[in-house]
């Protein structure tokens, strides 16, 4: 048996959101226990891109993606992947999502990212400062940069398309790219660039500085693997490999993790899936960008970090089963070669793997079911970091049994 105490809320997940949601729960005087069978900020949150994105108001897809389906399929180092091997089981989300590429459910799904888009940036830097450490987050906004001429017509649609969701952005040309990041390569036409945005200089030391408060704030961590539960009269049972832990209410922001947990306590199937993200640190490369930079024709995207230069970026359909392919990896490094005067040093550097949590309409599940005996919060796909405090501040409306219009979009009900 887990000695738990009086738990009003057993959090499951302590990644960037669960750990948020746990600090913000302790806060408003819940008695909380965090769960996860790593470490705090072990999983997906430890590798992201720590880029606060806030300007990506669209869906992981649109209509595009049929174009590029039969290269998807065929190279294995292309930015877009699925595993042959995973396709039977992925094809009835692939379903769910082209579904969700009609006009109507895809401007839901634009104006559901939007809205928790919109309060992120705020939501972070109350945040960070409530702890003390609002140096881990620098609002230097954001570079999209294009190389090839051709590419410029994309470019100017995209700003208008942001334009008209209310992002700012400015268009940058060539000279001021040079002006602003005199590294990159002179042969760069231009770019766009987000005011409004920012990166995290070390996104595993924000969950833990995150933790530590928490913990001071009276949270409780137990390191355990929660293989299932029961809802009763009295709140939650959960079962783990540690014993049962009993709670109120339960918290499920288990990440690409919480479809199991989710279904046996509530009994709705949820069509999550993972995006497998990579990345490769450069230890040796702390000067190279004054901000994060993203590349339109390479599509990846480069952050100055404490420990280095971090390059982040692809997307692969495997599951959650197959293990890592890391020469993925080492692709971000040859896809880096020619947006620099000087090509990066790979001394020292090491690749990574994890799991971003995605449901077919690219919006997350933030939600209040059962009677209140679980709260959800889950798929944030390639944004969780960036609504994560924004998600713990809707989170701790939920478990003061508040709610609103705008949280309708994000309903478990809605599967």
């Amino acid at each position: 048996m887990v000695e738990t105490a009086e738990t009003d809320i057993a959090v499951v997940g302590a990644g960037i959101v669960g750990v948020a949601c746990a600090l913000q729960l302790a806060r408003q005087g819940r008695r909380v226990t965090l769960v996860d069978r790593q470490a705090p900020g072990q999983g997906a949150s430890y590798g992201n891109a720590g880029h606060l994105a806030t300007e990506q108001v669209f869906p992981i897809a649109d209509l595009s993606i049929l174009k590029r389906l039969p290269r998807m399929l065929l190279d294995p180092m292309g930015p877009l992947r699925l595993d042959w091997k995973y396709l039977p089981k992925a094809m009835p989300w692939f379903t769910r999502l082209l579904l969700n590429l009609r006009p109507g459910p895809f401007q839901r799904s634009v104006a559901g990212i939007r809205t928790l888009n919109e309060g992120s940036l705020g939501a972070w830097q109350r945040l960070l400062g409530s702890i003390g450490r609002s140096e881990l987050f620098q609002e230097d906004g954001s570079l999209l940069v294009f190389e090839r001429p051709e590419s410029r017509q994309a470019l100017e649609a995209l700003r208008a398309r942001m334009q008209q969701q209310a992002v700012p952005v400015d268009f940058w040309s060539a000279d001021t790219v040079r002006e602003a990041a005199p590294q990159l390569s002179p042969s760069l036409q231009g770019g766009l660039f987000f005011p409004r945005t920012g990166h995290f200089i070390d996104p595993y030391r924000v969950v833990c500085e995150l933790f530590e408060a928490a913990k001071a704030s009276g949270v409780r961590f137990v390191q355990a693997q929660v293989d299932g539960g029961r809802l009763h009269s009295d709140g939650v049972s959960l079962a783990s490999d540690q014993g049962t832990l009993e709670a109120r209410q339960v918290l499920i922001s288990c990440g690409a993790h919480s479809a199991r947990l989710t279904g046996v306590l509530t009994g709705k199937q949820v069509p999550l899936d993972t995006e497998r993200g990579y990345h490769l640190m450069l230890p040796g490369e702390h000067q190279r960008l004054p901000f994060a930079v993203t590349s339109l024709e390479r599509k990846f995207i480069m952050t100055p970090m404490a420990e280095g230069l971090r390059l982040a970026g692809t997307v692969e359909f495997a599951g959650l089963d197959a293990p890592p392919s890391m020469q993925r990896a080492w692709q971000l490094h040859r896809l880096s070669k020619g947006l620099f005067r000087r090509d990066l040093s790979v001394e020292g550097a090491t690749p990574w793997m994890g799991f971003r949590p995605s449901l077919p309409d690219s919006l997350p599940v933030i939600d209040r079911v059962c009677n209140g005996r679980v709260l959800l919060a889950f798929g944030h796909q390639h944004l969780g970091l960036t609504q994560a405090a924004v998600t713990a501040e809707w989170v701790g409306r939920l478990a003061d049994r508040e709610s609103g219009a705008d949280m309708a979009a994000y309903r478990l009900d809605r599967f």
